[in-house]
């Protein structure tokens, strides 16, 4: 079930630099971007970020960034901020730690050290140590609380209900068959789990997805498989294992729904957990771990319409993370001192 918007998306870009963003606070709610890595390319552009004379200033010239992208980023919102390492003298300089190191102390949380294992790359000459093959993307929240959707993130790339902190994910090729550096599939992932889809035009709260459990199960597992066959072959209903659900493993209420109103269970949700374990034995347990599925989204108190979620991206480049958010509905902002060549740029932010 995919949220809807009252008003459609929209695409700006801006010719600038990513320290210096011409648009308002608090206009966007997700930021997914790869920076110049340290000494990796001259992009021969005056004031480029990535040329600095040591480590410490590249870092230093990060957090300044970061502290823009503040700015302008919504309180709800995330960073997912893809960022590689750099040989210095023989030895890696430890960039992306240095970075996450400063940015912790600058403020913001480190709510995830994402490890983009790439599939295939580029061949390396050197033949004492391990080609790369791996980078990091960090996820990064001003708050404690920011709009998040993991269920829709697992049901989308499986493997369980957290598919864990590993991505592999191949290159894309480019029209002239090199590795494009950031994968439509990376810019995906991102915005799948932390770009809100719709937001209040009044009070900027995003909707968030509402889930109601089931009485399926995920029956790749051999155990979850044995319970709903002995569901599925007996008298017992959705009621029975809603009450299982409310009772729990250790028989402490959880459904608040279907409790009286001292939070003890009421008499018939017992009466109903007791039949269920009954028939099911010791597999009763599984329908704790029932699926879930989405009974709707969320509304705020405001009398207002719905805009789509915005994604930003301040190193925008070649435009393959525009690209990907517009396909799928958000609105976005691309910032870069080269932009793309097939999008003009916007010229006056205060009249989008």
């Amino acid at each position: 079930m995919r949220v809807e918007s009252d008003l459609s998306p929209t695409n700006e870009i801006y010719e600038a630099d990513a320290r210096d963003i011409p648009i308002d606070d608090n206009s966007v709610d997700f930021i997914v971007t790869s920076p110049p890595y340290w000494q990796k390319r001259d992009y021969g552009v005056e004031d480029q970020i990535g040329q600095e004379g040591t480590p410490e200033e590249f870092v230093e010239v990060m957090v300044e960034t970061l502290d823009e992208w503040r700015r302008v980023l919504r309180p709800h919102g995330s960073i997912f901020f893809n960022i590689g390492d750099t040989y210095e003298s023989r030895s890696l300089a430890g960039i992306p730690w240095k970075v996450s190191d400063a940015l912790q102390n600058d403020g913001w949380y480190i709510r995830n050290e994402i490890m983009w294992a790439k599939e295939g790359g580029m061949p390396e000459p050197a033949g004492n140590r391990l080609a790369n093959r791996h980078e990091f993307i960090f996820h990064l929240t001003q708050n404690k609380d920011y709009f998040y959707d993991l269920w829709g993130y697992s049901n989308e790339y499986g493997n369980g209900s957290n598919p864990g902190d590993v991505w592999e994910i191949g290159h894309d090729r480019n029209t002239g068959d090199h590795l494009a550096p950031f994968p439509s599939e990376l810019v995906e992932r991102s915005l799948t789990l932390g770009c809100p889809p719709a937001v209040c035009t009044e009070c900027g709260k995003p909707r968030e997805r509402e889930l109601r459990r089931t009485d399926k199960l995920d029956e790749s597992r051999q155990q979850a498989k044995r319970a709903m066959e002995i569901y599925e072959q007996s008298d017992l209903t959705k009621e029975h294992v809603r009450a299982i659900q409310s009772v729990g493993i250790s028989d402490a209420g959880k459904a608040k729904e279907i409790q009286d109103g001292t939070g003890r269970n009421a008499d018939d949700v017992q009466k109903l957990a007791d039949e269920a374990k009954e028939v099911l034995g010791g597999y009763f347990r599984e329908f704790t771990f029932a699926k879930k599925e989405t009974s709707g989204w969320s509304e705020c108190d405001c009398d207002a319409e719905y805009e789509r979620g915005t994604m930003m991206d301040p190193f925008c480049g070649s435009g393959t993370s525009l690209d990907v958010a517009a396909s799928m509905g958000f609105s976005t902002v691309g910032v870069d001192l080269d932009p793309p060549e097939h999008v003009q740029p916007t010229l006056d932010a205060s009249t989008q």
